[in-house]
């Protein structure tokens, strides 16, 4: 009993005792929890080897159990909520580390989550790889980071990947597992537009500190472990995607308002330049390869949360801050090996950048070896290709 309260601490799981023979599991998750009853923590056991036959009882083991039960309480969870499917997911990890432990059998705990998100709509999909059980599920959206396949004109997207390290998936030979489950077949979709509420005392305080024409601002931001870990493992997607994955309520009471106050009397060229000086210079620069040992593109609150951010963190950082405060056209423009943003004023600054009939100001929020003012292109870009890879136009009410 002491193992698997041990366990179950390690995910941030609450435990309480309804009665002495009738143990009751609460599943915390931001601000609530799940409650789940004694029956659905029996369970359901798998072959020893991994193959379609041992899938198909394994199915069928859990439509006889309580899980579909239990699959309706976390699909009216989800609903609550306004979970997007990224974070049902993370719920639905949990619920699998619940009632099978990653640590003591991988191959169940990972049916486990196979058969909640089958039981919630989705197509997904298992494969085996050497020794290897690969769980995919389908997703229209661009992923650029983990392995995909191709079935039927559909994309399916490895949910798993993370768990085995380094894999040559060009030279990957997957054994498909198939089961005749039936239900509908729902897209995942990775892109986040809410954030629920979580739990005030997991946030802690971060001191943010940089200087502004050698004036000493200081910032204290609230931020929060457990927002950060749901996006440990999260793919790198359009920038729309993520540039636009909001912050948490508590995070953005923190920051906005307090960056607001301080560019309410500046003119808006000046306001805007505050925002970047205050996005290259208030924590350190750090390439993805050395910080994190592989490319990880980061949300506005994970750079914030991080110690060490790239271009393309800040990047996203700048668009948020300047989207939230001033709501303003942006461009983020990719180069070989660097991604800046531009901004559309009444009148550009500097050298303009011409896109669709609209001309842009740089706005470089990333140190660079040649600081650069609003509107000055730094002379190692001036003859350098770039592309537009995202285009923010204000929705006007």
């Amino acid at each position: 009993m002491k193992a698997v309260f041990y366990i179950l601490s390690l995910v941030c799981l609450c435990i309480q005792v309804k009665a002495q023979d009738q143990p009751a599991a609460f599943i915390r998750f931001f601000a609530d929890s799940i409650p789940v009853q004694a029956a659905a923590l029996k369970r359901v056991e798998p072959s020893v080897s991994i193959t379609q036959q041992s899938v198909v009882d394994f199915y069928a083991g859990m439509e006889m159990s309580s899980a579909k039960e239990l699959t309706q309480g976390l699909m009216a969870f989800r609903d609550k909520h306004q979970l997007n499917d990224w974070l049902y997911y993370q719920l639905i990890r949990r619920t699998a580390q619940l009632i099978s432990p990653k640590a003591e059998q991988y191959e169940r705990y990972t049916l486990y989550k196979w058969y909640f998100l089958l039981a919630s709509g989705y197509d997904v999909r298992l494969a085996m790889y050497e020794h290897r059980l690969l769980m995919y599920v389908q997703s229209d959206d661009k992923i650029f980071d983990i392995p995909l396949f191709q079935k039927d004109g559909k994309q399916y997207v490895c949910l798993n990947i993370h768990d085995f390290g380094p894999v040559n998936m060009e030279a990957v030979a997957l054994s498909p597992i198939e089961c005749p489950a039936t239900g509908s077949k729902k897209s995942f979709q990775y892109q986040v537009k809410k954030i629920p509420a979580f739990r005030q005392e997991a946030y802690e305080e971060k001191e943010l500190v940089f200087y502004y024409h050698d004036r000493e601002d200081r910032f204290r931001i609230r931020l929060n472990p457990e927002w950060n870990a749901l996006f440990t493992n999260y793919p790198s997607l359009d920038f729309e995607d993520y540039f636009n994955i909001p912050m948490g309520q508590l995070t953005y009471n923190s920051l906005i308002p307090v960056l607001k106050k301080k560019v309410r009397k500046m003119k808006l060229a000046k306001g805007v330049d505050y925002l970047m000086q205050f996005t290259r210079h208030a924590f350190p620069y750090e390439n993805d390869l050395a910080a994190f040992g592989k490319e990880k593109r980061l949300s506005p609150e994970q750079t914030l949360f991080y110690q060490y951010s790239d271009c393309d963190d800040r990047a996203a950082l700048f668009y948020y801050l300047v989207k939230e405060i001033y709501n303003l056209p942006m461009i983020a423009l990719m180069y070989p090996d660097h991604i800046t943003i531009a901004v559309a004023f009444d009148h550009p600054i500097g050298e303009p950048i011409l896109y669709n009939g609209r001309a842009y100001t740089l706005c470089e929020p990333t140190p660079q070896p040649q600081q650069t003012a609003l509107g000055q292109i730094p002379e190692n870009r001036r003859h350098q290709a770039f592309e537009v890879v995202y285009a923010y136009m204000p929705v006007t009410k």
